[in-house]
């Protein structure tokens, strides 16, 4: 782990695993999480040559919080910290709540960000043509009505859910997330797997619930940039049994993107994105840097 400073003065922690020599490649973490990276993730990434980057968003972990941020404020930071790492050019894949994040950096850091894979990414809120909460698991329900009322609401809301989840483990987390797992999830949810997430969660929350709940508010506001003008190649991948974010997101935004690679799954739900279809993302992200 190491910090950076960006133009504005906040610190963003920044993880890295794989190839210290490879090609670069940076991760937007889901939500609530940090940026710390899954061992076969960064396993993969070494087998394969990449330099693999995560890094805490704003709030969570190691990083300062920054409140009032919106999506497109990922892409800059992602500036930043390739700007302190001395990496010109690079490949970002997003995952859950890290998905509209890596999104932004195809929009906005077309030229330097090369390619982009977004995996189970929630779609705009309040957009025509999506339904944003139909087909959720209670719990997101929940979230994100919260949300919609508002900071303060949000931050009560979310804050019985850090208490809850700071005392929990591995095994107590499949009982907190039930109502979002579909089977093939719950099976996912298991092993190093579990406790790669519970332990992401727990650090993440560690130090207040700013991170998430900014996270949250950013989703439920416009993103800061225009899903039609992206000129940066996408892969993006979403699964049939998905409650966490269900598939009518990833067709919306299928359908929105530019000359999009949409992996649409039949197979996968959300988790399984992360346990199963990341070295194809790896291999993906690697031919366009190498291009």
């Amino acid at each position: 782990m190491q910090p950076i400073t960006t133009p504005d003065g906040r610190t963003i922690q920044v993880h890295e695993g794989g190839d210290p020599n490879g090609l670069p490649v940076l991760v937007c973490h889901g939500t609530p999480g940090d940026g710390s990276l899954y061992r076969p993730h960064a396993d993969d990434a070494r087998a394969r040559g990449i330099r693999l980057l995560g890094y805490d968003r704003p709030g969570y972990g190691g990083s300062s919080p920054q409140p009032g941020r919106s999506v497109a404020d990922g892409a800059r930071d992602v500036e930043a910290i390739a700007d302190a790492l001395g990496v010109e050019r690079l490949a970002v894949w997003g995952l859950s709540g890290g998905g509209p994040h890596a999104l932004a950096c195809a929009a906005l850091l077309a030229g330097r960000v090369v390619a982009v894979a977004s995996l189970a990414a929630v779609g705009p809120y309040g957009v025509e043509g999506l339904d944003w909460l139909d087909g959720m698991g209670e719990d997101n329900i929940e979230e994100f009505g919260a949300a919609v009322q508002g900071r303060d609401a949000l931050g009560r809301y979310l804050d019985e859910k850090r208490s809850e989840r700071l005392q929990g483990d591995a095994v107590q987390l499949r009982d907190e997330l039930r109502t979002l797992l579909t089977p093939v999830d719950a099976d996912a949810l298991t092993g190093e797997f579990a406790e790669y997430v519970d332990e992401s969660m727990r650090r993440a929350l560690a130090p207040a619930v700013d991170g998430w709940l900014d996270d949250d508010l950013a989703f439920a506001e416009p993103w800061g940039f225009d899903l039609a003008a992206i000129e940066t190649p996408v892969q993006l991948w979403h699964g049939e049994h998905d409650q966490f974010v269900p598939i009518a997101h990833g067709r919306w935004l299928a359908a929105r993107i530019p000359d999009v690679d949409a992996r649409l799954s039949p197979d996968d739900g959300h988790l399984t994105l992360a346990t199963n279809r990341v070295p194809e993302v790896h291999a993906w992200l690697v031919e366009r840097l190498q291009a």
